[in-house]
């Protein structure tokens, strides 16, 4: 080179800038919770039937009485002479024969 010869430095051209993008990723778990519950109910229910038995019974009473009437005996001839008949002899209701005797 030119020992004569001297270098100046000029002022340096700014050029705009050029822009690179430069993308990078990062991937997120984000646990979403979503609870659900069954609860089961189980029923019992108790019917109470009632059931209510009826009898139902019948009796017959049958009673008899025996009377000894005055005159209707083997032996008897019938009320003595001078005697009336006493209370439990003669016809009087519950006494003696009845209607539509013999039974």
């Amino acid at each position: 080179m030119n020992k004569n010869c001297c270098t100046k430095v000029l002022p340096a051209v700014v050029h705009p800038t050029k822009c690179c993008v430069n993308h990078t990723c990062q991937n997120y778990i984000v646990p979403e919770i979503h609870p659900s519950h069954t609860t089961t109910v189980n029923h019992e229910n108790f019917i109470h039937e009632h059931y209510f038995p009826h009898t139902q019974s019948v009796v017959n009473e049958v009673s008899n009485q025996q009377v000894m009437m005055p005159g209707s005996g083997p032996m008897s001839g019938g009320p003595m002479s001078g005697q009336m008949s006493g209370p439990g002899f003669g016809p009087r209701p519950g006494f003696g024969p009845r209607p539509n005797f013999p039974y």
